[in-house]
């Protein structure tokens, strides 16, 4: 049971993160100045778009590499 609700989750997250890290600006510009990312504050160096598209990559990574973990060591046993 705990294998299968982390082979869903394993599929959801990496799906989120292909499309998470395709929002990111790159050199040229990136999807996410689509949706306000281009407006920058003069303070910071990114805009608040930004930041928090980090936040929810860094915050799926996370929950993709513990699926990742804990599938290794349940087919281990």
């Amino acid at each position: 049971m705990i294998e299968v609700v982390l082979n869903v989750l394993l599929v959801i997250t990496s799906a989120l993160l292909v499309v998470l890290i395709l929002l990111h600006r790159g050199k040229g510009g990136g999807l996410s100045s689509m949706f306000g990312g281009a407006v920058s504050s003069s303070l910071a160096g990114s805009s608040v778009v930004e930041k928090n598209l980090n936040r929810l990559t860094v915050f799926t990574a996370l929950i993709w590499a513990v699926c990742i973990v804990g599938l290794g060591i349940l087919l281990k046993v």
